[in-house]
């Protein structure tokens, strides 16, 4: 049984806390990545009612000594597999690849599993993902499909929030007097 990992798709990450939660996407459907694999819808479908999120590993890197947090969600849509999870600071990992996230140096997901059906077109030498067993999702440096960035990150900032909130009730005493 031959474990592959190291597909690293489309990471759109809408979100990231201060406390470490986000979410994006793990895998866009009918892309084809630069190890010519191609996801398609419905890929992870029976995986995600054998396995549920709690199961599915956050890992950094691969890295299977050092989980970093936990996902609370994984569900396909027409997009693809979207994943909200929690990174959890209180460990050194887990501090430092928040802390990456913030800054933009990390902006890229990874899925580990285990093909369980496929199909290949030889002449365009594409794979073609119809069933996979997921295991995990890894946050990492690089990845495969090169569109596969963050597009925005938005941390919470109580400073921020505070002046907003001082913004919005001045702005509503003017409009009551």
């Amino acid at each position: 049984m031959k474990l592959e990992s190291g597909h690293h798709l489309d990471f759109d990450l809408k979100a990231l806390t201060d406390e470490g939660s986000f979410s994006g996407y793990a895998s866009v459907f009918n892309v084809e990545d630069l190890g010519r694999d191609v996801v398609k819808p419905g890929a992870f479908a029976k995986s995600l009612t054998r396995r549920p999120a709690a199961k599915v590993k956050m890992l950094r890197g691969h890295d299977t000594s050092e989980p970093i947090g936990v996902w609370t969600e994984l569900a396909e849509d027409r997009k693809g597999l979207k994943v909200t999870g929690k990174i959890i600071t209180d460990t050194a990992k887990g501090r430092e690849t928040h802390a990456l996230l913030k800054a933009g140096a990390l902006d890229s997901l990874s899925i580990g599993y285990r093909t369980l059906k496929d199909s290949y077109d030889r002449k365009k030498g594409v794979r073609f993902l119809e069933e996979l067993d997921l295991y995990e999702v890894s946050i990492v440096t690089f990845a495969m499909n090169e569109g596969a960035t963050v597009s925005a990150v938005k941390a919470a900032d109580p400073d921020r929030a505070r002046a907003l909130v001082t913004a919005v009730h001045q702005l509503n005493e003017r409009f009551k007097s």
